[in-house]
């Protein structure tokens, strides 16, 4: 929750004060005190006691309203909560506004409004009735956004007005709420493609602690330890009970590559061919996680997303919600990249990138082809989504031919499992796709791979 604390408070005989809560006059106001001051001109000139007595009650009046207003609109806290504050693109998040009213008199009429960034929707306004003193109210709304990103929420305006309407002061919340939009995420089949090298199934194996006698890395001997592991030589030398360590699991790694370059696509918008890349690296990454890998985001330009472990690599200890949602946090922000090619990232792959490879390409020259067929080397498995960013723009559904069926088979014969993507593909068929493919490809060892993915 995100409250909108007060802001410092302007005495009465602070200079421009009262001036600035004159400026909330109402037409009402202004002609009450207009008639007071004519009210009493014309009892001073004509001796009218009387008429003196109705004119000071009718300036007085909104002066008083003013002054009361001024010093109770700094009683009046506001507050907000975003139940989600992480959304997919396409749905939707509640906003819940809460004014409470920390003194003991009674407001009068609140108006709140908050300030929304257009996509998200129209500016929401409310009108609430008298606050009691010490209690509160609460409003809410809805947002929703078919583009992911970052949005700021607020500051909250709150308006108030005087039960008899002579004046209205405004006053602004300090406090900002960020909605994360992340982009759609899609539930994949489960698929093993097994290899020759294991623990790419279910993202996890073990390795023994020990290689060998003279390897033993022992421990100290904890309550509960089966009493067969006691290691004699070791306790003997340390002079107090030692047992050999337990197999450790380790996680099956898995780098997500996605390639940004803006000359790599055309066309924008929620169905254009980037963002279907955007939605399938963000589907592929916490399918994978939720399978146990550990996974990095890789972006073209050799950038690696926050993953909470080393290299970018999701921690093992850390829940796969937590790594998915660093790196969603990235997603939903990441944008076109200035550069032309996909040397950064090789230059990260070639550091070390054992295990499973994931990309998501779009248009690919002949230099660019042969540069990702070269990052095959390094891994037990690769698998690559092309999309033809020229095609999605043209909205041609038409089966890739020519020049980029060339770009998929010089993938293929490097060791890819290489499919394209047609305009408005669904993504759990194209995952599909690559796992018969993968499949169909095991048998022919020309192929060269040596790993599987899930």
């Amino acid at each position: 929750m995100a409250t909108g604390a007060p802001g410092p408070v302007d005495s009465g005989d602070r200079p421009g004060g009262l001036r600035v809560a004159l400026g909330g006059l109402t037409t009402r106001g202004r002609s009450f005190l207009a008639a007071g001051v004519a009210a009493a001109v014309c009892a001073y000139v004509l001796g009218q006691g009387d008429l003196l007595r109705v004119g000071l009650l009718l300036a007085v009046l909104p002066l008083v309203c003013v002054t009361v207003l001024y010093r109770t609109r700094y009683r009046v806290a506001g507050s907000r909560r975003l139940s989600p504050s992480r959304v997919p693109a396409g749905s939707e998040a509640r906003v819940h506004l809460r004014t409470d009213n920390i003194s003991r008199m009674p407001t009068g009429l609140l108006m709140l409004q908050d300030r929304v960034p257009y996509v998200l929707g129209s500016r929401p306004r409310f009108v609430l009735d008298r606050v009691e003193g010490g209690g509160s109210r609460e409003v809410s709304y809805r947002v929703r956004s078919d583009l992911r990103g970052r949005y700021p929420l607020g500051p909250l305006q709150l308006r108030l007005s005087d039960p008899f309407g002579m004046c209205e002061l405004t006053r602004s919340f300090s406090a900002y709420d960020t909605l994360v939009v992340v982009p759609r995420t899609h539930a994949l089949p489960t698929l093993r493609l097994t290899g020759q090298a294991s623990g790419y199934g279910d993202g996890r194996r073990r390795s023994p602690a020990l290689a060998g006698e003279d390897d033993i890395i022992p421990r100290a001997y904890r309550h509960g330890d089966d009493l067969r592991r006691v290691h004699w030589r070791s306790t003997a030398r340390h002079g107090e009970l030692m047992v050999r360590r337990e197999e450790q699991p380790q996680r099956a790694r898995c780098t997500v590559l996605l390639d940004c370059r803006r000359v790599a696509y055309q066309g924008d918008g929620p169905d254009s061919a980037f963002e279907w890349a955007v939605s399938g690296a963000a589907s592929a990454l916490t399918h994978l996680l939720e399978r146990g890998f550990s996974v990095r985001l890789l972006t073209d330009d050799g950038s690696v997303a926050p993953g909470g472990g080393s290299d970018g690599y999701a921690a093992p200890a850390q829940e796969s919600a937590e790594s998915a949602a660093l790196m969603m946090d990235t997603l939903a922000v990441v944008e076109h990249s200035a550069g032309g090619g996909l040397s950064r990232a090789y230059e990260v792959l070639r550091a070390g990138a054992d295990g499973l490879l994931v990309a998501f390409f779009g248009d690919l020259d002949e230099e660019q082809a042969v540069l990702a067929a070269r990052m095959r080397r390094r891994s037990g498995a690769a698998v690559a989504f092309v999309l033809d960013g020229a095609a999605w723009a043209r909205g041609d559904e038409a089966r890739a031919s020519g020049p980029a069926d060339d770009r998929l088979r010089t993938l293929r014969e490097a060791g890819w499992t290489a499919v394209a993507v047609p305009l408005g593909a669904a993504l759990t068929d194209v995952w599909q796709q690559a796992g018969e493919a993968h499949s169909g490809a095991l048998p022919g060892a020309a192929n060269g791979f040596s790993g599987g993915w899930s």
